[in-house]
């Protein structure tokens, strides 16, 4: 099968997956959307997305195109805890239902620019962390929502046993406890200390 409306293109080199096609929704044509984050700004304000096949796991029998394609978003809106959307010339629960397991990617460079003292989560991602002593903490490996904030996932290394191996630590990401995020020294500063 060939989904003619989806226009062939590399995935730019600064793209970032932001989500996943569960399923075709409703009968026009629509797809449900899982983000992979809370924060979905980035798929909302963006009107084309560059999607690519299902991982090889989970890639049996998808035939709907090859390689990454560009689509145009026709419609988007929340529903339960992701989104729906409609890309343009896809019309028919069919050619939805093909999509299932795609991955939505987005340039970071498309990413509305967050507020003052906000972040974008994948900016957060890979940045030292220090104590106000200069200690290392950690690297941002990932982050956790907790409902009423987030929580840094650090991975260290540690010793156990006179073996080296790697650990992970947690720091609440609030104000309390972060006194600063420098995106472009790729390093943020914490009250917390390693026996916490």
């Amino acid at each position: 099968m060939s989904l003619s409306p989806f226009e062939p293109a590399p995935l730019p080199d600064d793209a970032i997956e932001l989500g996943r096609i569960q399923d075709a929704w409703g009968i026009k044509g629509w797809v449900r959307i899982q983000p992979h984050s809370a924060d979905t700004e980035a798929l909302f304000a963006s009107s084309a997305w560059f999607l690519q096949p299902p991982e090889a796991r989970f890639a049996r029998g998808f035939d709907a195109f090859a390689g990454s394609v560009r689509v145009q978003v026709a419609e988007i809106k929340p529903h339960a805890d992701g989104a729906v959307a409609r890309f343009e010339s896809v019309d028919d629960r069919n050619t939805a239902e093909a999509l299932k397991g795609v991955r939505i990617y987005l340039p970071r460079s498309a990413f509305p620019k967050a507020p003052e003292g906000e972040y974008y989560w994948v900016d957060l991602i890979g940045l030292a962390v220090f104590n106000r002593e200069g200690k290392p903490m950690g690297v941002v490996r990932d982050l956790m929502p907790t409902g009423p904030h987030s929580v840094l996932v650090l991975e260290f290394s540690d010793t156990v046993d006179g073996k080296p191996q790697l650990a992970e630590r947690m720091i609440p990401f609030v104000d309390a406890y972060v006194d600063s995020v420098d995106l472009q020294a790729r390093r943020i500063t914490v009250d917390w200390q390693s026996d916490y």
